[in-house]
C-alpha cells in the first residue's frame, strides 16, 4: 500500500483542548475526574445503565524503561512541548484495567491530547480468548457463592459476558476515551457481526451520529463453511472523528490483479517494442507494463482540430494542444497504432499507478495473520500490520499521538513505533505487557541500527513508496502499573504510591511521621505487615515524646489487626468534643469506603511434593492460588465472595525442568491445555535418570503471572 501524503488540518482549540505547557510534578495528586456526559442520539438501552459522571484515577507505579540509547529526555522538542512533564519522552505502556487507565492519563495531562485511538476490544462473541483471562474448566465448574453465571461470565475480559454488563464495559471506556481524544481526532472500534449493531447505538450516543465518518467491512479470511448458514468471513471497524474537521490523509489500496489484466494489457521493452499481453501472461523481466487512455477532448475547439503525423483527430478534438503533444511524444508516453486510421492514445505505466485507487469501505485485500506468518506473536485476536498502518497513515501524521487500550500483542503500538508516531497502549493481561514489550524492544533496537547506517532503508512490515521510512517519534518506552502495585519495593518508594493515592502533602523533614492530610498528621503503616497493636504503641509513645503536639492523626495501612480497631476506639473515646487532641483514624487501602480498592500486586504461589519411588520421580501440584485473579475476580463479583473449586482453573499450563542448573530453564515436559475447557493434569511422572539434582516447576496463570519453584529429586 502506498503512503498518503500527510495535510494536517490545523487543531481548533476549545475547552475541551488540553492546556498549555507541560504538566509538573508527581505523577498523580489523587483526585476524582470529571466526565462530560454523553448527549448524542439515538440512546440504547439496557438493565444497569448508568453515566459515568467521575472517576478515580489511581497513581501509576514505574516498573520498567527500555531505552537503549539513552536519550529519552533528548528527543525532537518540536512534537515533544506539549507532553506532560511526569513522564519521559518516549513510548507509554501502562499494565492494569484500562479504565484505571485512562482516568490515570486523564488526571496526568493527556486530556484532548491524544490524535488517533484504534481499539479492538473483546467482541462478546463466545470466541476463545485465553490471553484475556478466562479461566479453564467445563461450563459451571467454577462458580460465584449464590449465583447461577460460571466465574468466566463474570470477569471482565472473557469475552462471553451477559449482554448488559458488555455494554456497560463498553460505555465507560468510549466515554473516557472521548475525553482523551483531541477536536481532530479520530477513533476507530473493530468489532464482528455479534455487537455491531449495539456498539454503532452507544458511538452515535458518545461521539454523536452526525460524526461517524465510515462503517469498514474488512474480510478477513476466504470463504468457507458455516453449517446452516452463510460464512462469516468478516469484521466490521466503526470510524467516528472527534470534531468536524478531523485529520484525513486520504488512502490508496493497491489495484486488483483482475483489474490489471483486464486494463494494464500492453508491455513496452526497453527498446520501445510494444506487444499485447494475453490474459494471466506475465509481463517479460525488464518490460513496462501500460494501458490506454483516452485522448479526445470532451469540448470541441478549433485549436484542437490538428493533425499528428498523418493521423486524423477525434470527432471533438485532441485533448491537448499541439505543443503538448510534441512534448508528450517527445517523452514516449503516446501510441500510435500500426493504422493509421486509428487514434493516438496516452501510456500510463502500472508502476505509475499501483498505489491504486482510493480505498473504499469494503477492505479485501489483507487477509487475518496465517499460523506462518513472521508477525504471528501466538496472540488469538492479534491484527495484521498492513490493517493497521492503514488506519495509521490515514488519520494521523508523524509525531502524532495514537492510543490502544486493548494492546494485545502490540501490534497498534508496533506500527505507530515503526510510523514515527508516539503511542500509548494498555492492558490488564500481563501476558499481553510482556509480549508487546518484546515486540517493540526488537524493533526500537533495529532503528537505532538502521540510524547507524549511513542511510536509512524502509522498515521491515512497513510498505510505502518513499525511499526511507519517518523519523523515531521515540526509541524508548516505560512501563508502569496502575492500581496493581508491587509494594514490596523500598518502603519510600510504597510511600510515595499510598500519598500520592490519598493526596498526602509529603514532609520530608519529620523522622516519624510521612506527611500530612489537610490539618492532620499522617503515619504510614509498612506495607509488609498490617496494623498492630504494637504499631499503636509505638505511635503513642511518639505523642508523648510530643506534649505540645494536638493534631488528629491518619494511619495508612494494608490490613488491620482485630484488636487495633478496638485499641482505636477506645483511644478516640477518651478524647471527644471540639477540643479532643490526637485523635487517631485508619485508612485501610484495600476496604476503606473512600480510599479502597487500592491493589497490592501478590505474586502467585504453589505448593508442589516430589517423591522418588523407584526409578520415577512423582511430581504433584498440591495447590496453587493466583492472587490477582482472585482480587480481580472479588471487584468483579461485588458484595459476592467468588469461590474457585479447583486451582487448575486458574492454571494456564504447567512446565517442568527435570535437571535445572538455576540459571536456564529448560523444558523437558509441557503441560499446555489444547482447549479452553480442558485443565491441566497436575500430576506428573519422570525418570528419575533425567534428573541428576535440582528439579524445577513453572506455573503460568491465566494472567501471564508465573511463579517458579525448585525441588531437590
Amino acid at each position: 500500500m502506498g503512503k498518503a501524503v500527510a495535510k494536517k488540518i490545523p487543531r481548533k482549540k476549545s475547552k475541551t483542548t488540553a492546556p498549555k505547557g507541560r504538566a509538573t510534578g508527581a505523577l498523580l495528586k489523587r483526585q476524582e475526574v470529571k466526565i462530560s456526559a454523553a448527549k448524542g442520539r439515538p440512546m440504547l438501552t439496557w438493565v444497569g445503565k448508568r453515566p459515568l459522571r467521575q472517576v478515580v484515577a489511581f497513581p501509576a507505579q514505574h516498573v520498567e524503561t527500555f531505552d537503549p540509547s539513552g536519550d529519552a529526555a533528548k528527543r525532537r522538542e518540536e512534537i515533544w512541548n506539549d507532553w506532560p512533564g511526569g513522564y519521559p519522552r518516549a513510548g507509554l505502556l501502562f499494565h492494569g484495567d484500562n479504565k484505571e487507565v485512562l482516568a490515570h492519563l486523564l488526571a496526568n495531562g493527556f486530556r484532548g491530547r491524544v490524535d488517533l485511538i484504534y481499539i479492538d476490544p473483546p467482541f462478546d462473541s463466545g470466541a476463545d480468548y485465553v490471553r484475556r483471562v478466562s479461566l479453564r474448566g467445563a461450563k459451571g465448574t467454577a462458580k460465584l457463592d449464590g449465583e447461577g453465571y460460571t466465574l468466566g461470565e463474570q470477569l471482565q475480559y472473557t469475552d462471553i459476558w451477559a449482554n448488559d454488563n458488555y455494554l456497560q464495559f463498553m460505555y465507560e471506556r468510549l466515554l473516557l476515551l472521548k475525553e482523551l481524544l483531541a477536536e481532530d481526532g479520530s477513533v476507530y472500534l473493530h468489532c464482528d457481526w455479534h455487537r455491531n449493531h449495539q456498539l454503532r447505538c452507544v458511538m452515535d450516543e458518545v461521539f454523536g451520529a452526525e460524526r461517524l465518518v465510515n462503517e469498514i467491512v474488512w474480510q478477513r479470511t476466504a470463504s468457507h463453511n458455516d453449517p446452516g448458514r452463510y460464512g462469516v468471513i468478516h469484521d466490521v471497524i466503526l470510524f467516528y472523528s472527534k470534531g468536524e474537521n478531523y485529520t484525513w490523509n486520504g488512502s490508496k489500496m493497491p489495484q486488483s490483479r483482475e483489474y490489471i489484466e483486464q486494463f494494464f494489457v500492453y508491455a513496452e521493452s526497453p527498446t520501445g517494442e510494444i506487444r499485447r499481453l494475453e490474459r494471466g501472461e506475465e509481463c517479460p523481466p525488464g518490460w513496462r507494463r501500460f494501458r490506454l487512455g483516452n485522448f479526445a477532448s470532451p469540448h470541441p475547439r478549433p485549436n484542437l482540430m490538428y493533425e499528428y503525423k498523418g493521423y486524423k483527430p477525434p470527432a471533438t478534438g485532441w485533448k491537448v494542444s499541439r505543443g503538448r503533444m510534441e512534448e508528450l511524444d517527445k517523452q514516449g508516453r503516446l501510441y500510435f497504432p500500426p493504422d493509421k486510421s486509428g487514434r493516438i492514445q496516452p501510456k500510463s505505466y502500472l508502476e505509475e499507478v499501483e498505489t491504486g485507487k482510493p480505498t473504499p469501505d469494503l477492505w479485501t485485500d489483507m487477509m487475518a495473520l496465517q499460523a506462518q506468518s513472521e508477525e504471528r506473536e501466538d496472540f488469538p485476536t492479534q491484527k495484521p500490520e498492513a490493517l493497521i498502518e492503514r488506519i495509521i497513515l490515514a488519520s494521523s501524521n508523524p509525531g502524532d499521538l495514537v492510543l490502544d487500550c486493548f494492546v494485545g500483542s502490540g501490534t497498534t503500538a508496533a506500527v505507530a513505533q515503526k510510523l514515527g508516531r508516539r503511542w500509548i497502549g494498555c492492558d490488564i493481561n500481563k501476558g499481553a505487557i510482556q509480549t508487546t514489550s518484546k515486540r517493540l524492544q526488537t524493533i526500537i533496537q533495529e532503528q537505532i541500527e538502521q540510524a547507524r547506517k549511513a542511510r536509512q532503508v524502509p522498515l521491515s512490515g512497513v510498505s510505502g513508496e518513499e525511499e526511507k521510512a519517518p523519523e523515531p517519534a521515540q526509541l524508548s518506552f516505560a512501563v508502569y502499573r496502575v492500581n496493581d502495585y508491587d509494594l514490596t519495593i523500598h518502603h519510600e518508594e510504597a510511600v510515595n504510591l499510598a500519598c500520592e493515592h490519598i493526596g498526602v502533602t509529603r514532609t520530608r523533614t519529620d523522622r516519624y511521621f510521612d506527611g500530612t492530610f489537610g490539618k492532620k498528621l499522617v503515619k504510614v503503616v509498612p506495607f509488609n505487615h498490617p496494623l498492630t497493636l504494637l504499631d499503636l504503641e509505638e505511635l503513642k509513645r511518639e505523642l508523648d515524646a510530643r506534649p505540645e503536639e494536638d493534631r488528629a492523626v491518619v494511619l495508612v495501612c494494608l490490613g488491620k489487626e482485630p484488636a487495633a480497631d478496638a485499641w482505636i476506639e477506645e483511644w478516640n473515646r477518651l478524647r471527644k468534643g471540639k477540643e479532643a487532641v490526637n485523635r487517631i483514624e485508619a485508612i485501610e487501602l484495600r476496604t476503606d469506603p473512600k480510599y479502597g480498592k487500592f491493589f497490592q500486586h501478590q505474586p502467585a504461589r504453589a505448593k508442589v511434593r516430589a517423591v522418588r519411588k523407584n526409578d520415577r520421580i512423582i511430581l504433584e501440584v498440591e495447590d496453587f492460588i493466583s492472587p490477582t485473579i482472585i482480587e480481580r475476580l472479588q471487584e468483579q463479583a461485588g458484595l459476592l465472595k467468588p469461590k474457585i473449586d479447583d486451582w487448575r482453573a486458574m492454571a494456564d499450563c504447567i512446565l517442568i525442568d527435570p535437571d535445572y542448573d538455576g540459571k536456564v530453564f529448560r523444558i523437558g515436559l509441557s503441560d499446555v491445555p489444547e482447549r479452553k475447557t480442558d485443565l491441566v493434569v497436575g500430576r506428573y511422572e519422570i525418570s528419575a535418570g533425567r534428573s541428576k539434582g535440582t528439579i524445577a516447576v513453572k506455573i503460568i496463570d491465566m494472567l501471564g503471572e508465573e511463579v517458579l519453584l525448585t525441588l531437590q529429586a
